[in-house]
């Protein structure tokens, strides 16, 4: 696989690594092999940055994102320095585009240096943030920023169209999926202290969940499905990687149905324990549902299952379709409903060969398409598609 051109870009991402989730994720891994030091991030500064910021390739500049109370809105400081900054590099520096890592509150201050720098702008759009806000104020300037960049980078075909829907260019919405690090995610991982830290048999089966503790990742409908499928014999566990607002709701329903003992919140693990819990379950499971328009954008933690070789449960709503493909890299079922759950999960753990099938077939497919390489060299072809924009 080629490695792309090094170019200077500005990228504004309030979310970056150490920062836990998707976005940061992609971040850091998309830009560290895109540009070198000439490419600067601006981002928030957070506890543990100097560590990362002094291995990352390109050149990082922290702020202090943190909202005021007693301002109006609390948000608005925070929009002032990463323009100030944005501009402070955009008159200094010749890069080859301004990237916004999120539409808000990242598009606001690439859109203004961009414009003023004379650049061609790029905005990410990740799914949830675009059905999740309402219709008000800041659903509006979001459809002013989309509308007006040169490129939108969708992360799923469900992101796309909503863009469409509300009123995007076609012709400047590119569908570009995340990625995994395919170094650090892959099968054959040593597994064997991990189970018996959970106290699992030999011939035990386990359930991995990983993802913020909170209603519409669906890991409660995971719960309510157990009962029923000890009930049929399935020595079967469930282990949920992560921390949030729901942690205490997870254990108290666990509790209620008597599945405490099955359940193990794990809560945040070391970076090197992650790909290896993925390797020690037997399927990976998220049967995400939509909640008041709170959706799943993609789902990046069911390709790092792909690229461990395990077949995933996920929900049929939001951008799941892109990241596991029904019947072939994994099952997706309505997330409401904990019988189609169980159904989907009985299907897989009562069957090794189905595993296996679909494992391998979305490591298959991660290998192909959805290693970050593979992000990168999609991500640097915009550069020409961005500028031909502004022609």
């Amino acid at each position: 696989m080629r490695a792309p051109e090094k170019q200077a870009y500005l990228v504004i991402s309030q979310l970056f690594l150490p920062t836990k989730g998707g976005t940061a994720v992609w971040a850091a891994e998309v830009y560290g092999r895109l540009g070198d030091r000439d490419t600067h991030i601006i981002t928030a500064r957070v506890p543990g940055s100097e560590a990362v910021d002094a291995v990352h390739p390109n050149t990082v500049h922290r702020l202090n994102l943190e909202r005021i109370s007693w301002l109006r809105p609390e948000s608005a400081w925070m929009y002032a320095k990463l323009l100030g900054m944005g501009l402070w590099l955009g008159v200094r520096k010749r890069f080859a585009a301004v990237h916004a890592i999120r539409v808000l509150p990242e598009g606001f201050a690439a859109w203004a240096v961009a414009r003023l720098t004379r650049r061609p702008l790029v905005i990410y759009a990740h799914g949830e943030e675009l059905t999740g806000w309402g219709r008000g104020g800041k659903y509006r300037l979001m459809v002013f920023l989309l509308r007006r960049a040169d490129a939108v980078i969708a992360n799923s075909d469900f992101t796309r169209d909503v863009l469409l829907g509300m009123g995007v260019n076609e012709g400047s919405i590119r569908l570009i999926y995340p990625g995994v690090d395919t170094s650090r995610f892959r099968p054959g991982l040593p597994v064997a202290d991990l189970r018996a830290r959970l106290k699992l048999a030999e011939r035990s089966l386990l359930l991995l969940s990983v993802g913020r503790l909170q209603r519409r990742k669906g890991f409660d409908q995971v719960i309510r499905a157990l009962p029923a499928l000890l009930g049929e014999g399935l020595n079967v566990y469930y282990a949920i990687i992560g921390i949030g607002e729901d942690a205490a709701y997870l254990r108290g329903l666990a509790a209620e149905l008597g599945v405490d003992e099955r359940v193990h919140l794990l809560g945040q693990v070391p970076a090197d324990e992650l790909p290896r819990w993925y390797n020690a379950c037997d399927v990976f499971v998220m049967p995400n549902r939509d909640i008041e328009g709170d959706t799943e954008g993609f789902g990046m933690v069911y390709i790092e299952a792909a690229a461990c070789g395990k077949p995933a449960v996920a929900g049929r709503t939001g951008g799941t379709g892109s990241a596991v493909l029904d019947e072939v890299t994994g099952l997706r079922v309505d997330g409401t409903q904990v019988n189609e759950i169980a159904s989907a999960l009985r299907r897989l753990l009562a069957d090794l060969a189905l595993r296996d099938r679909l494992g391998q077939a979305g490591l298959a497919r991660v290998k192909g398409e959805l290693a970050w390489e593979r992000v990168a060299l999609k991500t640097a072809a915009l550069g020409e598609f961005a500028r031909l924009g502004r022609d």
